[in-house]
């Protein structure tokens, strides 16, 4: 199920007017740098930190960008969404602010944490299995009972045009760098920084990194065409979706390549930051973290972004606790 009818793929200047269109209602998201993790990838590391944004993620921005878009009578209708998590927040904060409905299709395995918040931003939860067909089916009948907007999560040119001026932002604060990496589920993030970074700064290479665990994307570069996993298990909760056709269209052209970790070195990595930068980062975030640290021999010397998407954590569930 898509969010439109045609397979318009956003430019730069949906970018531009997106970053005006948000403004109000995102933050101008810090970015943060540590010695101690510059020393550990041999590179010059810079971390814009989406983990302090509206809705604690990154997805704010794409959620806001189609929100306000909408024109009184679509908004009038309300929005609609499947989402694991940050999207559904996101979107229903966005919708809290302009005043409308949001409902929003979640896997029953979501974590509580993110189901409370969605609630708590006013927006309806209705669960389904935990599959991209549950999912969408399900959403396919809300659409079709309500009449709301469907925002895709990913998959739709307003929320990559939002999602893309995350990196216009870090450029603006850092300048040139050498190489931008960010995690990789349904391809939302990147594609935004594909779009972005391929308009003002042609030579900085994007990474994605994915759970090894979830490899969907990474399969799907190396084949030519999109690859979908259902369901997969990682800690990365955020991660576990699989490409679309607006997405899969940035990862194949701009994407220099997919960088893969264990579960392992996803939780040292979350940790690490916790530990030595003193911020809140969840999972799927860490995972950029794990394959910079990974891969020294692509980042040593070099100037690069990592972008930490999000930093909604269920603090019950702590990965490296509770293991009994």
């Amino acid at each position: 199920m898509d969010s439109s009818t045609t397979m318009y793929i956003p430019t730069y200047n949906d970018v531009l007017a997106a970053h005006e269109r948000i403004r109000p209602y995102v933050h101008r998201t810090p970015v943060l740098t540590s010695s101690y993790l510059d020393g550990l990838a041999g590179a010059e590391l810079f971390f814009k930190c989406e983990n302090f944004q509206k809705a604690g993620a990154f997805k704010v921005r794409g959620a806001c960008n189609a929100v306000f878009g909408l024109s009184e009578a679509d908004a009038k209708r309300g929005v609609a969404t499947h989402s694991s998590g940050n999207h559904a927040l996101s979107l229903t904060y966005a919708a809290g602010r302009r005043g409308i409905k949001a409902t929003v299709v979640m896997p029953e395995t979501a974590p509580k944490a993110k189901m409370d918040a969605v609630r708590g931003y006013g927006g309806e939860v209705i669960t389904c299995a935990p599959s991209t067909e549950a999912r969408e089916r399900t959403l396919e009948a809300l659409v079709d009972r309500t009449g709301a907007e469907f925002v895709h999560p990913y998959n739709d040119h307003r929320v990559i045009a939002g999602q893309g001026t995350c990196s216009r932002e870090l450029l603006e604060e850092v300048g040139e760098l050498d190489a931008v990496v960010a995690p990789i589920g349904g391809g939302g993030m990147i594609s935004g920084t594909c779009l972005t970074l391929s308009n003002i700064a042609p030579d900085t290479k994007v990474y994605a990194a994915e759970p090894k665990n979830a490899d969907d994307a990474w399969r799907s570069l190396k084949a030519g065409h999109i690859i979908e996993d259902d369901a997969p298990q990682t800690v990365a909760d955020g991660l576990k979706v699989s490409l679309r056709e607006r997405t899969f269209h940035f990862v194949s052209s701009y994407v220099t390549d997919i960088l893969l970790v264990s579960e392992e070195e996803i939780v040292s990595a979350m940790r690490l930051v916790w530990q030595r930068m003193k911020i809140v980062i969840e999972p799927s975030s860490a995972v950029a973290v794990a394959a910079v640290l990974k891969n020294p021999g692509l980042f040593a010397g070099r100037r690069v972004g990592v972008i930490l998407t999000g930093g909604n954590v269920d603090l019950d569930k702590l990965p490296w606790i509770n293991k009994a």
